[in-house]
């Protein structure tokens, strides 16, 4: 990203982001973020009084489409199983186009650790998961998915074999396509939800 475009205090947060990629959570220092701003660390705790509020910024930053995704899915107006598959593929173009940025995804059991950080986390994946579980229950409601099925289940199902595809596809240096194969992984997830039988 051409540095001069962006406003010094997203600067500081997409180094942040590419730090955390690249070194980890753990190695993560303010030090490192002024070194590759090539800025004093007092320039950035003028942006940022300490680096759990750069960390909440960072987490901001990460769900920021979040509404636009769940805006989007709504406005298309899809039947609800074809609203499901939009809205993770939403997720993994994006996290395709700016791999970077499922570090912090990655990291979520670490931040929540941090007193100032954990609310955000929670609301984060608690937000996501709401809205995949209305889904779900959209679907149930226009029989696509089976009616006795837990939706809270299912939505914590599918969250949670995006993130394992998505740790995997990090882990595989993004060697297969991540939306192809959480795709895949969705449409057999849902094609078996709607044959269980009572």
């Amino acid at each position: 990203m051409d540095n001069n475009a962006l406003h010094r205090k997203e600067r500081f947060i997409i180094t942040t982001i590419e730090i955390i990629d690249e070194l980890g959570i753990q190695r993560l220092s303010t030090r490192e973020i002024a070194r590759r701003q090539d800025v004093s660390e007092a320039t950035l705790f003028r942006h940022f009084k300490s680096k759990n509020q750069l960390l909440v910024a960072v987490l901001d930053y990460f769900s920021k489409f979040d509404n636009d995704i769940f805006q989007s899915t709504k406005l298309k107006k899809l039947m609800p199983k074809e609203a499901i598959i939009y809205f993770i593929n939403s997720y993994t173009e994006y996290y395709e186009n700016y791999p970077a940025i499922t570090s912090i995804m990655q990291v979520f059991d670490v931040l929540r650790c941090e007193p100032e950080l954990t609310d955000k986390v929670k609301s984060i994946l608690r937000n996501r998961t709401l809205f995949i579980k209305q889904l779900v229950e959209d679907a149930q409601k226009a029989g696509e998915i089976h009616p006795d099925v837990d939706s809270e289940n299912v939505a914590d199902m599918i969250s949670g074999f995006c993130r394992e595809i998505c740790l995997n596809w990090r882990l595989d240096d993004q060697k297969f396509s991540l939306r192809e194969r959480t795709l895949s992984t969705l449409e057999m997830v849902l094609d078996a939800l709607s044959q269980i039988q009572k």
